[in-house]
């Protein structure tokens, strides 16, 4: 279908008849989908740790009847693509697969679609701050407990069984739909990009992220920057004969956090967050230093975190920041006679936003106001997600829609089952009302 074809169609919830039998069907794949979290939950899907959850995934697709597309990312080839990130990892992607769930109908009258989500989770912490251990699933409170839980294995086992319930009705959605399961978004994003690279690209995708049933219009562009400083080793005999290095990132550090609040200046902000308190932060996210406790330090590499707005591109964010550590070295005492390495690695990924009158938008919402009463409110994200390469690169209209979870990235990470439900009931919905039905 071209984008032409789409645009003359306009996308409407079933009738009520059918959007009653619908929201039934959702309810009785609950259990199921509880199950298949618990069982992602289950698999350590850390960073590289990625393989055992996207058999499941796979095995999830094929029982679903769908197409099964499992695909190890090329580096070499998505490198040249618009939002690539230089990746974190040493090895890179050998052996670590995207999996993708493809679904094409007799006939496509309605509007394609992908439902994106990534299977890879953040590290735990100190595993022994959990109440349980962060990989066995735990239901208590209405809650289910463990580490990806809500960062988004739930948006996953949710659009999974929004899937089913439409089948368990006798319906398949008429347009191909791509049930993606990517690697890689927490640090890089270049699974989302090659899926791009391998041709996937729809109407409108939506990425059930745990942003507690609101609809994303905007979100912030985000890099990863490491800082090396080497300063001059001496016994603590005589500190003054030395550089310390520790001290010197402090120094430096500080220097970006005045960075972090120009950029949050109101003159500065783009209008979509302009109601954020603090939208844009410089996070100091990890430290490494030092060689011996009675030496002055010769080496301290610091790894930041920094936001910046839509709109800016990420090669003018890279020098902005190179100026401001070149003058912080020539104008502060604290870094005389350091030297300065920057090392932009992992994420280097551009802002984006989407009109909140597209119909993408405009429809999540009213199947949102089906289930949930009420409108769902519109926000501005202060994090990245895996939406900017639809909507940058991949001429996909994007969004977020997703369940309620609590202490993403923490200790004790959850996502509420009914939240799940409701999120299972609204993407059914969504999927009929914008990609159609036909009979299996």
């Amino acid at each position: 279908m071209t984008r032409d074809t789409a645009d003359r169609l306009d996308p409407a919830l079933p009738d009520a008849g059918l959007r009653a039998a619908i929201l039934v069907a959702a309810d009785e794949v609950q259990s199921d989908c509880v199950a298949h979290l618990s069982d992602l939950v289950r698999q350590r899907s850390l960073l590289g740790e990625e393989a055992g959850a996207q058999a499941l995934m796979a095995d999830r697709f094929a029982a679903l009847g769908l197409e099964v597309d499992r695909f190890d990312i090329d580096e070499q080839a998505i490198s040249r693509m618009p939002g690539f990130s230089p990746p974190v990892l040493p090895g890179a992607y050998a052996g670590r697969e995207n999996v993708v769930g493809v679904h094409r109908p007799r006939e496509a009258k309605g509007r394609s679609l992908i439902l994106n989500g990534h299977i890879d989770v953040v590290p735990t912490g100190p595993a022994e701050l959990w109440t349980t251990p962060p990989f066995e699933p735990r239901i208590e409170g209405g809650r289910l407990y463990g580490r990806g839980a809500g960062d988004m294995k739930a948006g996953i086992a949710a659009y999974t069984a929004a899937f089913s319930a439409l089948r368990s009705l006798g319906y398949q959605p008429a347009a191909p739909v791509y049930l993606q399961s990517v690697i890689e978004e927490e640090c890089t994003g270049n699974g989302a990009l090659a899926c791009l690279h391998r041709g996937y690209r729809a109407d409108a995708a939506v990425i059930p992220e745990p942003f507690n049933h609101s609809i994303s219009v905007a979100q912030v562009g985000v890099m990863w920057l490491r800082l090396v400083l080497t300063g001059t080793p001496a016994h603590v005999l005589d500190t003054s004969a030395g550089v310390n290095a520790i001290e010197a990132a402090y120094a430096l550090a500080a220097h970006l956090k005045a960075l972090e609040v120009r950029w949050n200046e109101p003159s500065c902000r783009h209008p979509a967050f302009c109601g954020h308190a603090h939208p844009v932060n410089v996070n100091l996210g990890r430290i490494e230093g030092g060689e011996w406790p009675s030496s002055v330090p010769t080496r301290c590499a610091l790894d930041l975190r920094l936001g910046f707005f839509p709109g800016q591109e990420p090669e003018a964010v890279r020098a902005e920041v190179t100026r401001a550590v070149e003058q912080a070295r020539s104008t502060d005492p604290a870094l005389s006679g350091v030297g300065i390495e920057l090392h932009w690695n992992g994420f280097q990924a551009a802002g984006c936003e989407i009109d909140p009158a597209h119909p993408l938008v405009t429809m999540l919402a009213d199947s949102h106001r089906a289930v949930r009463g009420g409108d769902a409110e519109l926000v501005a994200l202060t994090c990245t997600t895996d939406a900017r390469f639809f909507q940058l690169y991949g001429d996909t209209p994007a969004t977020c829609y997703g369940p309620e979870a609590t202490r993403i990235h923490g200790i004790d990470e959850s996502v509420s089952l009914d939240s799940l439900r409701d999120v299972t009931r609204v993407l059914a919905l969504f999927i009929a009302g914008w990609c159609g039905l036909e009979p299996i």
